[in-house]
Formats: C-alpha cells, structure tokens, sequence
C-alpha cells in the first residue's frame, strides 16, 4: 500500500503544485507541509479533508488504494461543475476523439 504522504507527493506534483501553494492552502507553513509530505509529521482530519478537495480525488483515496483512475475521478468533479452547454461541448469532443481513434485503428489494420 502506497503511504499517504507519498500519495499527496505524487497527486501535487501531477498537478503542477508548489509546496508552497499547498501550504498555503492548508494554511500551515511551507516547512510544515514538507514534513508532511516527507512522512515527518501526522496529517489532521481536516487537513486530509483540504486536500482531498484541492487534489480532486477522495479522503478514502489518500487512505487506502483505490483501483479507480485519478484522472477520471479529477475530469469527473471538473466535468459536473459545468453548465450544461459546456458539458455538450466536451461530449461533442470526446465523441470525436473516439471517431478518430477508431479511424486510425481501421488504417493500422489495413496495413
């Protein structure tokens, strides 16, 4: 089982985050977050909470493995809180991707 701290190590770091930018958000000090993220210091319930929204993924995640893709559960939260145009709009492109896909698939298997 992956730890916690090399979790929130990996998810800022995927997220292109500063250490600095997730302190603050916790709203503790850069040295703070690094023992943290370092494995040197407990993380509180509702800094697990903070992160958990800040990371897009789960506190049942950060504790435990998850088999579920982290960034289909970040694209899932994105996609909810979007108007309904929007969410058609992304629909639309994931259809066409899927098109494309298939369409290069066909022409490999020509080949």
């Amino acid at each position: 089982m992956k730890e916690l701290n090399e979790k929130i190590k990996k998810l800022r770091t995927q997220l292109n985050l500063s250490q600095e930018y997730v302190a603050n958000y916790l709203g503790v000090n850069r040295t703070t977050f690094t023992q943290m993220e370092n494995g040197n210091r407990n993380i509180m319930a509702d800094e697990l909470a903070k992160l958990s929204i800040l990371f897009g993924v789960s506190a049942d995640y950060l504790l435990n493995d998850s088999n579920i893709s982290q960034p289909v559960v970040m694209f899932a939260r994105s996609f909810e809180n979007l108007d309904e145009m929007d969410q058609a709009e992304i629909m639309n492109l994931i259809h066409f991707k899927e098109q494309i896909k298939a369409q290069r698939q066909n022409n490999t298997n020509a080949l």
